[in-house]
């Protein structure tokens, strides 16, 4: 397996972090407040930090301001959204669900969905991405 690192960014100078290897140990606290000081927080609607990636697994942190939302949009794999903080409303067509923290959802992939932040709220998405044909 090859080791995979993210790389410093101007928007994420402290960025360099590995994103994929035999083992991954993910510091959520430190993500958390991370997310919380950088510009596309402090300055825009959401931040989000991928502090997992690989061909079968994807693993986000996501914030997301007071009244902020993720439009309508679809996943290629099966995800699930767990709330570590605050209180979000994530819905399908069909039907919505309030989540707060500690509690999550999951979705099978392809099916439409939105995100609105009830109040301030960081969530882990996890994706795992649609096994494709050959």
């Amino acid at each position: 397996m090859e080791e995979k690192i993210n790389e410093s960014t101007p928007q994420r100078p402290e960025g360099e972090r590995t994103v994929n290897a035999p083992l991954v140990a993910i510091d959520l606290p430190r993500f958390m407040e991370q997310i919380k000081n950088e510009p596309a927080w402090l300055n825009g609607p959401r931040n989000a930090i991928t502090v997992f990636k690989s061909e079968r697994l994807r693993i986000v942190l996501i914030a997301l301001h007071d009244g902020s939302d993720l439009p309508t949009h679809t996943a290629d794999g099966t995800i699930s959204v767990q709330v570590l903080e605050g209180s979000i409303r994530f819905g399908t067509a069909e039907e919505s669900v309030q989540l707060d923290k500690g509690q999550m959802v999951t979705l099978h992939e392809r099916i439409p969905h939105n995100v609105l932040a009830l109040k301030e709220s960081l969530f882990l998405l996890t994706l795992a991405p649609a096994v494709k044909s050959v």
